[in-house]
Order: C-alpha cells, then structure tokens, then sequence
C-alpha cells in the first residue's frame, strides 16, 4: 500500500508544467483566447460539440463561468472530430447561445485529436498521453501550470472531481 502511494505521489509530482505561452485559441466571436493570460488561475479546456449527447453539460459549463468570473477560464473548445458539430461558427454559436444561454469563451471549431490537434492538444497528447477519446472530455490545469487531471465525457463538471478541484485552488 505505502509502495502504491508512493508511486502515485511520484506520478502527480512528474506531471508536466503548462508552458502557456504560445497557447492561443481563435475565438469564436473574433480576435483570440490567450491561455497566458490566465496564468496564475484555474483553466478548465473542454472540447464539446452541439449535438453530442453530452451537450447538456453545456449548462453546468456556463453554471462554472458564472460561478467563478474571472477567477478561472472555462473554456469550451468546439470539435467536429467526433462527426457531432455543427457545419460553422455562426451555426454553433447560435445553437448554443439559443439552446443554453452560453457567454462563456467559446474557441472557433477545433481538432483536439490526429494530425491537425491544435497545439495544445497536440502539447498534452505528447507530455500526458492524455487524447480526447469523445466529446466533453476535460482539462483542469492547476493555477500554477500543472496539469491537475483530465476527465471523460461522463464526469460533470459541477462535481467534486472538477468544480471542488477549482475552487479548492482559489481559496
């Protein structure tokens, strides 16, 4: 046990730092999201697409903006490479903003996995492993750069394992 533990406090302590700079993300209402700019606070990445069925985690993500402003980025990364988007930004942004009342930073449509991932993408895949295996996977990085855990599409992100995570880091 004392050996299991040991090895997983190596692991959390191995886990790679976020080098922010060079992370930006075309927004979808223009201009560009800057992961840098965020450095010190919480950032939550997840790539999403309207017509999954998970798009009702949608409200939680916007619950979390709501919740914690601009103490953290709640970042909605919109993917069509899992077939379940809409064919444009303007589609995706009306859907959206229709459907779940979202203000929340929204990204233009994405590839999060294969040749074309975004760099940051591309960045976690080659540091963690870690590859979006369906819509609504998430990427909680710690206020310090960390990667504090990546999440599957079933786990909600008003829950513990991510809302307790962030607020945690800003107390």
């Amino acid at each position: 046990m004392i050996r299991r533990v040991i090895t997983l406090v190596a692991g959390l302590a191995a886990m790679p730092a976020l080098a922010a700079e060079g992370f930006r993300f075309a927004s979808i209402d223009g201009g560009e999201i800057d992961l840098d700019e965020w450095r010190g606070k919480p950032v939550l990445v997840v790539n999403t697409a309207s017509l999954c069925g998970y798009a009702g985690q949608f409200d939680a993500l916007q619950a979390l903006h709501e919740r914690f402003g601009d103490r953290a980025l709640i970042l909605a990364v919109p993917s069509d490479d899992f077939n379940q988007e809409l064919a444009d930004e303007a589609a995706v942004k009306e859907y959206c903003t229709l459907t779940f009342d979202l203000t929340l930073p929204m990204t233009e449509i994405t590839h999060v996995k294969g040749k074309d991932a975004h760099p940051f993408y591309a960045w976690l895949r080659d540091k963690t492993g870690f590859v979006p295996g369906w819509n609504f996977n998430k990427v909680l990085i710690a206020p310090d750069g960390s990667i504090a855990g990546t999440f599957g599409a079933p786990v909600k992100p008003e829950g513990p394992q991510i809302a307790g995570r962030i607020e945690a880091m800003l107390e």
